[in-house]
């Protein structure tokens, strides 16, 4: 097999982390005839269907799938190290690009970002906001922020938050119509905000626990959503009961907007961390966000 060309190569890998050829043109700046013939031209030369493509969609063949994998890491990093050696001495030049979920983003993400760019403007970033459980590797990504619940074994962790719980919320007013529900069942016979997951489809089940006892309570009403932030929104507005994570109302609470209920049942997780793989570790972008997202969200969460 001839050696397969990097600017090949790494059109293949945009095209495949956008899920679309038009996309990839746009970003790149070219054509998508172009896009298009280079990926032909990539396949043709590996003797391998990279890209499953329709008039619709764009998917990656299993082939595909394993040359994002092992190969985009190490173009990566070889982009980073040709970009490093025309930085300044001290300098860090290169590209940082982030998965966050919604209710990270006012937590961790707005108040680290303008310091990490005023302290290393030649590193660009780009910040994914999506609440479906992302695989970092096979998507492009140098990191992801997660619940640690929900990291993969293999992942390194570095802790952004302390401890914090997930509690069940709702407006006075509508408290007052209602009543308050002193048990877990009584959510049975409330409104209830439902959360549904961008990844599945299926409703979230409310977790509550007290003492060695837990809870996972089908609550369920007449509105939907699949985010977070939108639920602790609409439960301002007297819709109904919500559960989130403590941080994400903490100003809706603070100001007597929304109240707490079942606070005796409100169960507790570790915390948001920031993962990635081990040989992510080896990015001077990365690095250096972690060096300041530890320094400020110890200051702020």
């Amino acid at each position: 097999m001839k050696s397969v060309p990097f600017t090949q190569l790494h059109i293949f890998l945009v095209v495949a982390r956008l899920q679309s050829f038009r996309g990839a043109a746009r970003e790149l700046g070219v054509s998508s005839a172009a896009v298009s013939q280079s990926v032909r031209q990539l396949e043709s030369q590996l003797g391998v269907v990279l890209l499953n493509r329709t008039t619709r969609s764009v998917a990656v063949t299993d082939a595909g799938r394993r040359l994002v994998e092992e190969a985009g890491p190490g173009l990566a990093q070889a982009s980073s190290a040709l970009q490093s050696v025309s930085a300044q001495p001290g300098e860090v030049v290169g590209r940082l690009r982030l998965s966050v979920p919604r209710s990270a983003v006012s937590l961790l993400i707005a108040p680290v970002l303008p310091a990490f760019r005023a302290r290393h403007p030649r590193v660009e970033v780009e910040v994914v906001v999506e609440d479906r459980l992302v695989d970092i590797v096979a998507e492009g990504y140098d990191a992801g922020v997660r619940l640690e619940e929900t990291l993969e074994r293999d992942m390194v962790q570095v802790r952004l938050t302390g401890a914090f719980r997930f509690v069940v919320v709702a407006a006075p007013s509508y408290l007052a119509r209602h009543g308050t529900p002193q048990k877990p069942e009584d959510l049975l016979h409330h409104e209830c905000i439902n959360l549904r997951s961008p990844t599945t489809g299926t409703y979230y089940a409310w977790e509550l626990e007290r003492g060695r006892r837990t809870w996972r309570v089908p609550a369920r009403g007449g509105v939907t959503t699949s985010d977070e932030l939108t639920s602790v929104r609409l439960a301002t507005e007297g819709l109904g009961l919500a559960y989130a994570f403590e941080p994400t109302a903490q100003e809706e609470l603070r100001t007597g907007k929304l109240v707490r209920v079942l606070e005796a049942y409100a169960p507790g997780v570790p915390g948001l961390f920031l993962y990635f793989p081990s040989r992510a570790q080896r990015s001077g972008p990365l690095r250096l966000f972690i060096e300041v997202a530890r320094e400020l969200t110890a200051k702020t969460v």
